[in-house]
C-alpha cells in the first residue's frame, strides 16, 4: 500500500497526462455517478459516514486503552490492532486520492487562466488597495438591489450559473449542495461548508446569514467540479457569482471577497483599511456587525483546534500556506477582473 501511494503521488506530481486521464476517466464520471446516486436523498450520507467513523475511532481508542492496561496478556492483540488500523487508514487514503484528492495536484487556477501576478510586494500592495476600493464601490452599488434568497433557490441558481457561465456542462453534471446534519456543531467550529470526498456531497451550514450563502454554495460546488485548493474554489465562486445577472449573487460574492481583501489590507495599512471600510453603505456595515455578533456567540476553543487541524491537512495536500491560502483570492480575483476587461464575454474554463 505504501508503494501504491508513492507511485500515485509521484505520477500526479510529475505526469500531467496522468492527471488529465484521472479527470476524464475517473473523477468526472465518478462524481456524476455519486451525485446521481445521492441527490434524491434529502440528507447527507457523508455526514452519517463521518459520524460512524468518529464513533468507530472512539471505540478503537477505548479498546486500545483496555488492551494496554492488560498489555502482558494482549500484547499480540495490540500489535494486530495497530497493523489492521494502519491498513484501514492506508486503504481509506488511497480511496480518497482516487475519489477526489488527486485534484490537489492540479495547477493553480490563476496559472490555468494565465492571470497576471504582481512582480513585487509593492505592486501587490497597490493591487490590494485598488481591489479594495473596487469592491467597496461594487458593494455600495449592489446593496440597494440586494434581497435574500432561500437555500433551495440558491442551490438551483448556483447550478444554473455553472451551466451558463462555465464549460462544466460539457463534462458530466455532478453539482448539488445539501444542508449539513451538524449545523449547530459546525457553527461552533466556524465552518461554513465542506465537501465530502468519499461520497462526493457538498454540505453547507444552513444557519449562515443569507448574504453569505450564494458565495459559499458556489464555493462548495467548485469542489464538486474538481477544484480542490481553497483559494481556487474561492476564485471560481467569485468569477461565477459576479458574472451572473443576479444582484444578490453579485453582492454576496463581492462581500465575501472583500472580507479577504480587507483583512490583507488591514495587516499592511490599518489606517487606510479603516478609511475604506468607513465608506461602505449602511446595509453592508450592519451585515458586518451581524457576522461579528455570530462569531462572538459561537467562538470557542474547539474552533481554534479545528482550524489548526485543518491548517495541517491543507499543508499536507499541496497548499503550503495552509488555512491562509483562502486569502490568496484577494490577488487572483483582482487579476481576474483585469482579465475580464480584455475578454468580457469569455466562458469560464474549469480544469
Amino acid at each position: 500500500m505504501i508503494i501504491v501511494l508513492m507511485v500515485m503521488q509521484y505520477l500526479l506530481k510529475t505526469a500531467p497526462r496522468a492527471l488529465e486521464i484521472y479527470n476524464t476517466c475517473i473523477f468526472f464520471p465518478y462524481q456524476f455517478f455519486r451525485t446521481f446516486l445521492f441527490k434524491f436523498i434529502p440528507f447527507s450520507i457523508g455526514d452519517i459516514l463521518y459520524a460512524a467513523a468518529i464513533l468507530s475511532l472512539l471505540i478503537l481508542i477505548v479498546r486500545w486503552l483496555y488492551l494496554l492496561i492488560r498489555v502482558r496478556k494482549y500484547k499480540h492483540a495490540i500489535l494486530d490492532s495497530v497493523l489492521y488500523t494502519l491498513i484501514i487508514f492506508s486503504s481509506v487514503y488511497i480511496y480518497f486520492l482516487i475519489a477526489w484528492g488527486a485534484n490537489y495536484y492540479k495547477p493553480a487556477l490563476s496559472s490555468f487562466w494565465h492571470l497576471a501576478k504582481p512582480k513585487s510586494r509593492t505592486e501587490d500592495s497597490m493591487a490590494i488597495v485598488s481591489f479594495d476600493k473596487y469592491l467597496v464601490d461594487k458593494l455600495n452599488t449592489y446593496a440597494p438591489h440586494y434581497h435574500s434568497i432561500p437555500f433551495d433557490e440558491t442551490n438551483l441558481k448556483s447550478l444554473d450559473y455553472y451551466k451558463v457561465y462555465t464549460d462544466y456542462r460539457n463534462k458530466l453534471q455532478g453539482l448539488k449542495v445539501k444542508r449539513s446534519l451538524f449545523g449547530r456543531l459546525i457553527q461552533h467550529l466556524e465552518i461554513e461548508g465542506y465537501y465530502n470526498p468519499f461520497t462526493g456531497e457538498s454540505q453547507i451550514n444552513e444557519h449562515l446569514p443569507a448574504f453569505i450563502m450564494p458565495f459559499v454554495v458556489c464555493h462548495e460546488m467548485a469542489h464538486q467540479a474538481g477544484i480542490a485548493a481553497e483559494g481556487d474554489a474561492n476564485l471560481l465562486a467569485y468569477a461565477i457569482g459576479t458574472s451572473a445577472n443576479d444582484s444578490s449573487f453579485n453582492y454576496s460574492c463581492y462581500l465575501n471577497i472583500w472580507f479577504y481583501t480587507q483583512s490583507r489590507l488591514n495587516r499592511r495599512n490599518h489606517m487606510l483599511a479603516k478609511q475604506l471600510e468607513s465608506q461602505l453603505n449602511a446595509l453592508t456595515k450592519a451585515q458586518i456587525d451581524t457576522l461579528e455578533q455570530i462569531r462572538k456567540q459561537y467562538v470557542s476553543e474547539f474552533s481554534k483546534y479545528s482550524s489548526d487541524l485543518y491548517d495541517n491537512y491543507l499543508r499536507l495536500h499541496q497548499q503550503k500556506e495552509g488555512i491562509h491560502s483562502y486569502g490568496n483570492v484577494a490577488a487572483s480575483a483582482w487579476a481576474w477582473e483585469e482579465r475580464k476587461k480584455k475578454m468580457p464575454d469569455s466562458l469560464i474554463t474549469i480544469p
